[in-house]
C-alpha cells in the first residue's frame, strides 16, 4: 500500500542509511552507494560528499539523483525520492557535526567530525529538492508465510 505524503515524509526524515543513484553516463549503470543524508518534512534534503568524489561529479553533471530508503521491521517499507539539485557549497564543520549526530552514537560524533574534517579533504554539501516520490509498505513477513 503507497504511503501517504506524512507518512513517506516522516519515514524519510528517521535516520536509515540510503542508497543513492545517479547516472553514471552512456554505457554504464546508475552509481549506486550507500550514504548518510538529512532531511525535514516538506524540506530539501541534503548530503555531504568529498569535493573530487565521483559521486561529487556525477551529481554535477547529472542535476539530479534519487535516494532510496528501506526497513523490514515493523513492517517492509520504503520511500524512494529523486529530483533536482537545488545547491552545492562547501560543508561546514556545524553541517558535518549534525549529519554525523544523525547516524552516531552522542560519544563519537566528536571524534568521527574531527577525523573526517582533517581527513576526508574538501566536502560540499549537495541539496535536492524531492520531486517524484515511490513508497510503500508492504505489510509483515508473516503475512506472506505459507498456511
Amino acid at each position: 500500500m503507497a504511503l501517504t505524503r506524512e507518512q513517506r515524509e516522516q519515514f524519510l526524515a528517521e535516520p536509515h542509511v540510503a542508497a543513492l543513484a545517479v547516472d553514471a553516463g552512456a554505457g554504464r549503470a546508475p552509481l549506486t552507494v550507500p550514504i548518510w543524508y538529512q532531511y525535514e518534512p516538506g524540506g530539501d534534503i541534503w548530503i555531504t560528499t568529498e569535493l573530487d568524489s565521483r559521486k561529487n561529479q556525477l551529481i554535477s553533471a547529472a542535476g539530479r539523483f534519487s535516494l532510496m530508503v528501506d526497513r523490514l521491521e515493523p513492517t517492509i517499507r520504503y520511500v524512494s525520492v529523486e529530483g533536482p539539485v537545488v545547491d552545492t557549497t562547501p560543508t561546514t564543520l556545524e553541517q558535518l557535526r549534525e549529519i554525523s549526530a544523525r547516524y552516531l552514537p552522542a560519544e563519537q560524533v566528536d571524534a568521527y567530525v574531527d577525523f573526517s574534517w582533517k581527513n576526508h579533504g574538501e566536502q560540499v554539501v549537495i541539496r535536492m529538492r524531492p520531486e517524484r516520490w515511490v513508497s510503500s509498505d508492504l505489510g509483515t513477513a508473516d503475512d506472506y508465510a505459507p498456511e
